[in-house]
């Protein structure tokens, strides 16, 4: 292990380069290119260290590691930093995926491009932050101030609707965050303590435990989200920039599973138990209602965000159906998801920056003019849809898998869900790539150029590595996933063998 502070550095470091944003002077130009190369260098160093973290990370134990904890707010609220086998995967995706965005940007936002960078930066430092707490109350900040730039983002640089889809993102998840505040008071009146790991070993009284997961749902759901609260999702993606789209699906939807990970099983274990067969059944309704709306978009933006919603479903129903291949699925499909839904936006955006519409009636026979748009637009819609060979099989798989062995019937419909995935995911490529050239701007549309391909080929290097061999994510997390249902299965025989 490190001696420095190791987890701190990485979460705040974009929070340096957002204040050299700040110092740069000079003219307009001068300004907007020297913040681009600023935020690019920020996200890549925090990259970098990143991966140092991952090299020292101990694969075989279930503890926290690089544990930073120092009195803070209150006595019993810390400042407490630290990451195990779920959390420090997220941490490596959300600084992977940041260096792509701002390439993606590049060219894309021609104004105001030093406070995009800024936004940009903050909201890093404010997602690694999500993953890294280790105490609830640090948690809860960093959750919630993850909106305040994500809005900005939306409601400055987004589409003709961006106040609309901003405003409607910012409501959704605040109300529900509302109640967990509520909760975590609750928490820290009976427990005297916000650190993580104390509350999980707390043992929650079993009346309690319904009241405090409620609140805490109402949070993680919306962020997720699952159905019926999907429906700022759809307006948000297609109203964002590019890079946008591409963080809020690849990393803030995430933030609800990792939260149902983190404390909804090991805080409220007899609660979630209880209301598992209620989000078997959301998550059923979420994994085919929305696939079907999927299929029935015009909007290439808005086909792909209700995909994702599908895909959150099958996080769900893995998570609650508290088997080790379905959590390992879940943790695994949110991973996959976060890359493969990333990449699929990043090619919406490549031919946007061309045709400046995400219609999907306007394109056509892209293959003629794209070939090598047309292959990897062809790879990430498989891995969509979860062809076998990619990584998105491979959480679709386990998820199905851990779910049948408590419920039958959720996992026929999760089965059936994979089908029309199928069918809306290979029917807008069709659409797109196939057939002849009948929109007059396409004539001389140019494939993409090298800076999109270095945008892309991580995530296409990602899909296939980890759809042949996915034992490195499956054995980082095994541990930790290892040690959370065992305590689950032993609160749950503790409770239900005590007679009460």
């Amino acid at each position: 292990m490190t001696d420095w502070p190791l987890l701190s550095t990485i979460t705040f470091l974009p929070l340096l380069g957002a204040l050299f944003i700040l110092l740069v002077r000079g003219d307009e130009e001068t300004i907007a290119a020297n913040s681009r190369a600023v935020a690019l260098w920020t996200t890549v160093v925090t990259l970098l260290l990143t991966l140092f973290m991952i090299s020292r990370f101990d694969g075989s134990s279930a503890a926290f590691q690089f544990v930073e904890r120092a009195a803070w707010l209150l006595p019993g609220i810390d400042y407490a930093m630290g990451v195990d086998g779920i959390s420090v995967l997220f941490v490596l995706l959300t600084a992977a995926l940041m260096p792509l965005c701002i390439l993606a940007s590049w060219h894309a936002i021609k104004l105001r491009v030093r406070e995009y960078m800024l936004a940009f930066l903050v909201l890093e430092t404010l997602m690694i932050g999500v993953f890294c707490a280790m105490d609830i109350v640090l948690f809860y900040l960093f959750f919630e101030g993850g909106l305040i730039p994500m809005f900005l983002i939306i409601g400055i640089w987004g589409g003709g609707r961006r106040i609309y889809a901003s405003f409607k993102f910012f409501l959704y998840t605040l109300i529900g965050s509302v109640l967990m505040l509520l909760a975590i008071l609750y928490m820290y009146w009976q427990t005297g303590t916000t650190f993580i790991p104390d509350l999980m070993a707390h043992g929650f009284d079993a009346s309690v435990q319904t009241w405090l997961w409620l609140a805490f749902f109402a949070s993680f759901a919306v962020k997720m989200p699952m159905w019926p609260v999907h429906t700022w999702l759809p307006d948000a993606h297609v109203e964002a920039p590019t890079a946008g789209s591409v963080i809020l699906a690849g990393v803030l939807l995430k933030m609800g599973g990792y939260g149902f990970l983190r404390f909804s099983l090991p805080m409220f274990p007899i609660a979630s138990d209880f209301f598992a067969p209620m989000v078997f059944a959301m998550s059923a309704i979420a994994i085919v209602y929305t696939s079907l709306i999927a299929f029935a978009q015009e909007d290439m933006k808005k086909l792909i965000a209700y995909s994702s919603v599908a895909h959150m479903g099958f996080v769900t129903m893995g998570i609650f159906s508290a088997t080790t291949q379905g959590v390992q699925g879940a943790v695994f499909q949110m991973l996959s998801h976060g890359w493969i839904s990333g990449a699929l936006f990043l090619c919406v955006g490549v031919v946007y920056d061309r045709m400046h519409t995400r219609e999907i009636a306007a394109y056509g026979g892209l293959a003629n003019r794209m070939p090598i748009y047309a292959a990897v637009f062809m790879l990430f819609t498989m891995a969509n849809v979860g062809l076998p060979g990619t990584s998105g099989f491979v959480g679709e798989f386990l998820t199905i898998l851990g779910a049948f062995q408590v419920s039958t019937w959720t996992a026929l419909f999760a089965a059936s869900g994979v089908i029309f995935s199928a069918v809306y995911g290979l029917s807008l490529y069709r659409r797109v790539t196939f057939g002849q050239i009948e929109h007059e701007g396409l004539q001389q549309i140019a494939d993409m150029d090298r800076r999109e391909i270095t945008i892309i080929a991580p995530l296409v290097a990602a899909t296939l590595i980890f759809g042949f061999w996915p034992m490195p994510i499956l054995e980082l997390t095994a541990p930790s996933i290892d040690a959370l249902i065992a305590a689950y299965q032993e609160a749950l025989a503790a409770h239900f063998g005590g007679g009460q």
